[in-house]
């Protein structure tokens, strides 16, 4: 009783420094958007048959290339209920731009990273062949939002290095083209792959600066248009990586309202508070997640009640709703299951915000990022 006293109590707290409206503003920020993660149910098995327990990690299990049938279904449900502006719900999908080309690093014997563009990945995975075009049909339509994500969901210079050691079940993964083997899954004693910008030298650190910009460079090419807001994979990055991000005209940084920071690589991360509307020194604009809708997670929890319950506390505050969901909710790939009962979620949970809150507005997050701005 006491603990969930205390928890109640913190999470209040929380929320009263930031950028306040008495507009009902609901932003739904969805990472990991064209990472091919698990290629396919084939690899998963022989993953899981090899004692890999891909089987206890949910992306694992659920998170695969988006395919053609992925975006139109999740469509169809955004646009089932419009908001106050006639509106349908929309989806900041936060997409890299890059996934590791497996040949390539394989042929250089692990001595030279290569990638292949996102926009080439799609055209090798069955099922997603057009999904780049749907997604701009999506941005076109308001049902999608694309931002930077990076440039890839890894840390190269991390994993590079434990191939080169010959990690077993590091190599094995990358022999089925993946690397995202989480570390709670993987008897490796290692760090993790995912955070592509948690520097520890000033060499990764020099090496993940010039990755940003690369990825946004490749972002415009394919997409056609710049990010004005950005997330870090895994929510990790230092200083020098904003005055990045700044240098090549990100106005937002999205994440979490707690973030573990760093000023120089060599530092110990330190827990710094962010909320909606908190400026650093290049002016750039924190956008702080207060509300979570991730039933791949936790299938057993009542997602759409507690989703509620935290939008609730943010509009009680005077602040925008901004949910956390990541790509692997609606996905389906590997388990039509994980996307088809979370999809009926979804829509329950857009349903619900619309009934209890009729003059919501469905919003991206740059489109609030543009708000706070010009308040």
């Amino acid at each position: 009783m006491i603990h969930k006293l205390k928890r109640t109590i913190s999470r209040n707290l929380i929320n009263i420094p930031g950028f306040r409206t008495h507009r009902k503003i609901v932003v739904i920020e969805s990472d990991d958007w064209g990472s091919h993660r698990m290629p396919s149910k084939k690899v998963f098995n022989q993953l899981l048959k090899s004692g890999i327990r891909v089987d206890n990690c949910h992306y694992c299990k659920y998170d695969s290339l988006e395919s053609e049938d992925d975006l139109s279904l999740l469509f169809d449900v955004l646009n089932s209920t419009k908001d106050k502006n006639h509106q349908p719900a929309i989806i900041t999908a936060n997409s890299v731009v890059t996934n590791p080309d497996f040949d390539k690093i394989r042929k250089s014997n692990f001595t030279n990273y290569s990638y292949k563009k996102t926009s080439d990945s799609y055209k090798d995975f069955n099922g997603s062949e057009n999904s780049l075009d749907i997604m701009m049909q999506g941005q076109a339509s308001g049902n999608l939002s694309i931002q930077s994500h990076g440039r890839e969901h890894v840390n190269i210079m991390r994993w590079m290095n434990y191939l080169k050691q010959d990690f077993k079940e590091t190599r094995l993964a990358f022999d089925l083209d993946v690397y995202g083997l989480s570390t709670t899954i993987t008897s490796e004693k290692r760090k993790s792959f995912l955070p592509a910008f948690d520097f520890e030298t000033e060499e990764e650190e020099k090496y993940g600066n010039m990755i940003v910009k690369d990825g946004l460079r490749i972002f415009k090419e394919i997409y056609g248009f710049n990010s004005k807001s950005f997330i870090a994979p895994n929510y990790t990055w230092s200083k020098s990586l904003e005055k990045s991000l700044s240098d090549c005209g990100v106005k937002y940084i999205q994440g979490g309202q707690i973030h573990r920071y760093k000023v120089n690589p060599e530092d110990k991360s330190y827990r710094r508070l962010r909320y909606n509307g908190k400026r650093n020194e290049y002016g750039q604009i924190d956008l702080a997640r207060n509300c979570m809708f991730e039933p791949s997670e936790k299938p057993e929890k009542d997602w759409v009640n507690s989703c509620l319950t935290e939008i609730s506390r943010a509009f009680r505050w005077n602040h925008p709703a901004i949910i956390c969901s990541h790509r692997v909710n609606f996905m389906g790939s590997l388990d039509l299951n994980n996307r088809d009962n979370n999809l009926k979620l979804l829509k329950q949970l857009l349903f619900e915000i619309k009934k209890r809150w009729p003059d919501v507005e469905f919003m991206s997050s740059d489109k609030l990022g543009d708000l706070i701005t010009n308040k």
